[in-house]
């Protein structure tokens, strides 16, 4: 399909100019600031025009912490998905109902996009010049497809995941995070679950995602006295 070549297109031109000088926080949310930079799509269609452009799109890249799941609960997750019950069958098959993973979640939020009369080279320069001033080190410089570049966004992210999930598996395993009780439950969704509680105790708010994640992870009916003294308490 015309969109698959375009997608891999994007993928293989995207280029990772300046890495953030740190991984995914395991315990925190990362928030990465963004330099994208791409040629003008109309330079493709003329043959001088925008060579000496470049435009620049900035904006943060805001990942959760790394949530533990574990297949049984992406069986409730992907809800939606035309394939989403196949491809949860296929993982509990392949690694059992408990086996722990992470799952990341990432929000884009666009700033400001300009488009200057300098090529792609000038501007990397002056954009190293101007982040090697400042202390932020979550800063990243990105090379994409123009009408693409959200492609080259995600390309981004996914290489950043892939690069940050050994050291933040082991860091979970080191606390003992990743172990399962008979339920087949992490230690960490449970320490979550309590957070939750004490929230939606004080924010009515979080009662509905207290709910979602009990659902989810099949685990309602265990807690349902104490997700309902929740409104008996108000």
């Amino acid at each position: 399909m015309e969109i698959d070549s375009r997608i891999q297109y994007a993928i293989e031109h995207t280029e990772l100019v300046r890495p953030p000088k740190q991984n995914l926080a395991t315990f925190g949310i990362t928030d990465i600031y963004y330099y994208l930079l791409t040629q003008p799509v109309y330079s493709q269609m003329l043959d001088t025009k925008g060579e000496d452009e470049t435009v620049v799109r900035e904006g943060r890249v805001v990942a959760e912490r790394p949530k533990i799941v574990t297949p049984y609960y992406l069986l409730n997750l992907f809800q939606g998905f035309e394939h989403g019950r196949e491809y949860a069958d296929y993982l509990l098959r392949h690694y059992g109902a408990n086996e722990p993973g992470l799952l990341y979640r990432y929000r884009n939020e666009p700033g400001e996009t300009s488009i200057l009369s300098s090529p792609v080279g000038s501007v990397i320069d002056n954009l190293n010049q101007r982040i090697d001033s400042g202390e932020n080190r979550l800063v990243t410089i990105i090379k994409g497809i123009d009408e693409m570049w959200d492609v080259s966004l995600m390309k981004f992210i996914y290489d950043m995941t892939q690069r940050s999930l050994t050291g933040n598996v082991m860091e979970l395993g080191m606390r003992g995070l990743l172990d399962v009780d008979g339920g087949g439950i992490p230690r960490h969704t449970r320490q979550q679950i309590e957070h939750l509680f004490r929230e939606a105790r004080r924010e009515r708010s979080r009662v509905s995602e207290l709910e979602t994640e009990l659902r989810r992870w099949g685990l309602f009916e265990e807690y349902q006295d104490r997700f309902l003294d929740l409104f008996r308490r108000r």
